[in-house]
């Protein structure tokens, strides 16, 4: 049992482990069931009582040896193969790395407020779950009134709704500031359409408003010319139909001339020299009164405007579905040199 003991230590020492395939054959020939070190305690019974002490102590040493070695070359082969892979391989040819794009809705909305901060506006947000009074009744829609179903709304509750406009965010300024101020508001809203080329269940709208003393109509054009200008080129041209909003007195939408065709006609603009592209108009005395400001004192105007609209006309882009559908076939075609 001695020499057994003693044959065991000596080829534990020899056996080489250099992978993992050796270690595992190491520990099936040593610590499995059916192994020597489970053979020798089968065998212990067999010792004679006064041999148990010296032969126990022995067998015990053999297995601590054996589990030492096992898990010392284990644990080599693990650090071993951790710093193989995360070593660089400076002989390896380079990979071209994929840089991403800006999606388009990005860089027109980018380039709107860029537009207009240069002219003294700033960015103010708001939530896209808005209770009744700022989506509509401060808006100068009363309830059962007509206008309310203009836009068919994504109702939560009897209280709470879907935002159908960012208009709830100017209520919100004009409730918590005081005049004057000009701001832009940017944001998804959202409206209860079947989805189709045409129109979509939410898009992301711009909204601008600007509230002083002795603010006109002719402010509003020529702010409104400016942005157009920046947007379409120098050459644009825009002109002002009369419409109807419920928060603005006079309203109006406005037409650019066609970008595509410079007004000579085609499909885009339907052969009539003209597209239009937002709704304005100066801000409805009552809606201030709602938000506790003399309209004696103050006027303004405010404008909205879709940046899928916008993204349509700037790129060519027939249908709208592209926008949210994420795919990279169609977002890869804007690079930087689109922005």
């Amino acid at each position: 049992m001695r020499d057994k003991i003693k044959d065991l230590f000596n080829k534990v020492d020899q056996y080489i482990i250099e992978s993992k395939e050796q270690a595992e054959q190491f520990r099936l020939m040593f610590l499995s069931r059916k192994g020597e070190l489970s053979n020798l305690f089968n065998d212990f019974k067999n010792v004679a009582a006064e041999d148990k002490k010296e032969i126990g102590l022995l067998i015990n040493q053999l297995k601590d040896k054996i589990q030492q070695r096992y898990d010392d070359a284990k644990n080599n082969i693990d650090n071993t193969s951790t710093v193989n892979t995360n070593a660089e391989d400076y002989t390896r040819p380079g990979f071209p790395f994929e840089t991403g794009t800006s999606h388009p809705l990005t860089i027109i909305r980018q380039k709107i407020i860029s537009t207009f901060e240069n002219i003294g506006f700033t960015v103010a947000s708001g939530p896209e779950v808005e209770d009744d009074w700022h989506n509509f009744s401060a808006l100068n829609f009363p309830e059962n009134h007509p206008a309310r179903d203009m836009q068919d709304t994504f109702f939560i509750d009897e209280k709470f709704a879907l935002r159908t406009h960012t208009s709830s965010v100017q209520i919100r300024l004009m409730e918590n500031n005081k005049p004057p101020f000009r701001a832009l508001m940017p944001g998804r809203v959202y409206r209860n359409e079947a989805i189709s080329a045409r129109a979509h269940c939410f898009f992301h709208q711009v909204e601008g408003l600007y509230i002083d003393k002795n603010v006109s109509f002719a402010d509003m054009k020529q702010t409104l010319l400016y942005f157009s200008k920046e947007i379409f080129g120098e050459q644009t041209k825009i002109r002002l139909r009369p419409s109807y909003f419920p928060f603005t007195e006079p309203s109006a939408e406005m037409d650019v001339s066609c970008f595509i065709c410079h007004s000579k006609g085609c499909s885009v603009c339907k052969h009539s020299g003209w597209v239009e592209i937002l709704g304005c108009g100066m801000v409805d005395p009552a809606v201030l009164q709602n938000c506790n400001i003399d309209p004696e004192v103050y006027s303004g105007f405010a404008f909205g405007m879709g940046i899928e609209r916008i993204a349509m006309l700037k790129y060519r882009v027939n249908d709208l579905r592209l926008f949210s559908e994420n795919d990279i076939r169609f977002l890869k075609q804007f690079n930087a040199a689109n922005e």
